[in-house]
């Protein structure tokens, strides 16, 4: 069947452009226990495979990280050390993590409070100290992962916050730019001064910390909420909407409020790329952008009519690097079906951004009954390399795959992530490729090939590619480019030859070296 052939001739089956891929991949199954590999004669290499690997990490109500507040820091950290080798084991390549849930902070901030998710009480720091968002950055890193630090925009207090909001919060020092909305407080996107903050914030993060991304997901304006009696309780933005229509506003009001949220994300990529041009920006909106779009979505909810997010246009202007639609919703669910609605986004593409989808992988063991099989999750990983244009998949989140339900890390591991892989290049962004590195053979003690790795050129290796010819074939491993040494796995057996390249934080890869054993 399709997921069976090698990773590049899955890519150019065009039949899951219909949906057939879909419909194969859920009523027969078959396994990929081996890695492809080029024939044992061949001197040439395989390609590097390209897509994107990602989970997400989510704190607030501590669903991911860290699994309940006040932990000790000590135990906060071996949870998400546990977390970030997960995701080495299963070959991931990238972690969202959520270190703004409601204007609150899960690193030293001097704009907003420590996070009460983090240490049970708003304001507190973590006792030992630490900043995690800092250990968060190292330790993956160490691993070769990408860390791409997770913001909410705009929600300033979640319903299960529970402790007493500190002095520090936005709430408190600008009540007037915070409104309570239902069951949360959410900040007024139609003042300039909630722009501001947030825009503050983020960028201060970009400059201090060393994340390869930033992300915002789909809260903007805050989803419709009703009152006891079950009617909608309206978004309290009058002194705003007011103040906009005296000095000569024309747009109508939901015109309006979409104009706020769009000219906070083109501001805040312009931002970005200023202050670091190969820091990613992503944005993960709702997976339907309107019912009727395409013409086979009848229903589902209007982001851009009800939360004023016109996400489609963002896409279309290219005020991103990424874009992660939540596709939440089965194969075969044709009133909001994965693959017809992965396709419509890819065809909005216009700039030619990464389009690498969400995908509910908690419904495997939490949420809504019917609960998915494991099957349904390798399905849609499946029909994303199957459809053209759309390069990887983003996994909600990280607690399902710690708690492994329906064999789903092993059906991963020995399925759909057999080979390692990088994320695709982002030739628009800043980067230089590292040059062709000096790379050593020598035997060790107990007689195993070891690598010595020397970097050459301008630009320092994000990562080295290892390519590995042995008796059965090539190899292929991704090692972090601060290692200096590698020793090659035994099962590798009689080397032939080692071919290493180095590849930039944008994707970017550089000449090869190759050297050959002396055995032949």
């Amino acid at each position: 069947m399709p997921h069976c052939l090698p990773f590049r001739a899955r890519r150019g089956i065009q039949a899951a452009r219909h949906g057939l891929l879909a419909v194969l991949a859920l009523l027969v199954g078959c396994t990929s226990a081996r890695p492809a590999t080029a024939p044992q004669g061949t001197a040439s290499p395989p390609p590097l495979e390209r897509e994107f690997r990602g989970v997400w990490i989510a704190s607030v109500s501590n669903i991911d990280w860290p699994s309940q507040p006040g932990l000790p820091a000590a135990q906060q950290q071996a949870e998400l050390l546990r977390m970030l080798d997960r995701a080495v084991e299963l070959r991931l390549n990238a972690i969202v993590l959520q270190i703004r849930p409601a204007a609150d902070a899960l690193y030293a901030s001097s704009h907003e409070p420590w996070s009460e998710y983090l240490t049970g009480e708003m304001g507190q720091a973590p006792d030992p100290y630490y900043d995690p968002l800092e250990f968060a950055v190292t330790e993956a890193h160490r691993r070769g992962l990408e860390l791409h630090a997770w913001f909410n925009p705009y929600r300033a207090r979640h319903p299960s916050a529970q402790s007493t909001i500190s002095d520090e919060h936005l709430s408190r020092s600008r009540s007037d730019i915070v409104h309570a909305y239902g069951r949360h407080l959410w900040m007024d996107p139609g003042e300039p001064d909630v722009q501001e903050h947030s825009l503050r914030v983020i960028l201060d993060v970009v400059r201090r910390y060393d994340i390869d991304g930033v992300h915002v997901d789909d809260y903007f304006y805050p989803y419709p909420e009703t009152d006891t009696a079950g009617q909608p309780i309206p978004f309290p933005d009058e002194t705003s909407w007011e103040r906009y229509r005296r000095t000569g506003g024309r747009l109508e009001r939901d015109d309006w409020r979409r104009d706020n949220v769009d000219r906070f994300i083109e501001r805040l990529y312009r931002e970005i790329k200023r202050e670091k041009p190969w820091v990613k920006f992503g944005i993960s909106p709702f997976g339907i952008w309107r019912p009727g779009y395409p013409p086979q979505i009848r229903t589902g909810f209007d982001q851009y009519g009800q939360i004023y997010a016109d996400a489609r246009k963002w896409l279309v202007e290219g005020w991103m690097d990424y874009y992660t639609p939540q596709l939440y919703w089965p194969i075969a669910q044709t009133p909001q079906s994965y693959p017809v609605l992965l396709r419509w986004w890819v065809e909005q593409n216009a700039r030619g951004r990464h389009i690498w989808p969400g995908n509910f992988t908690n419904r495997v063991m939490y949420g809504n009954t019917p609960f998915w099989p494991a099957s349904e999750v390798l399905a849609q990983i499946y029909v994303t390399r199957g459809q053209p244009g759309a390069t990887g998949n983003v996994h909600f989140s990280m607690r399902t795959l710690m708690a492994n339900p329906d064999s789903l890390v092993e059906r991963l591991a020995t399925e759909a992530y057999v080979e390692p892989a990088l994320a695709p290049a982002s030739p628009w962004l800043w980067g230089g490729a590292p040059g062709a590195p000096r790379v050593r053979m020598i035997a060790g003690a107990a007689g195993e090939a070891r690598l010595s790795l020397e970097p050459r050129g301008r630009t320092q290796p994000t990562w080295w590619v290892v390519r590995v010819q042995g008796e059965e074939g090539w190899t292929t491993q991704i090692l972090p480019g601060w290692q200096r040494e590698h020793t090659l796995p035994a099962r590798e057996g009689a080397v032939r030859q080692v071919v290493v390249s180095g590849v930039d934080r944008v994707g970017n890869e550089g000449p090869e070296t190759a050297v050959h054993s002396r055995r032949d």
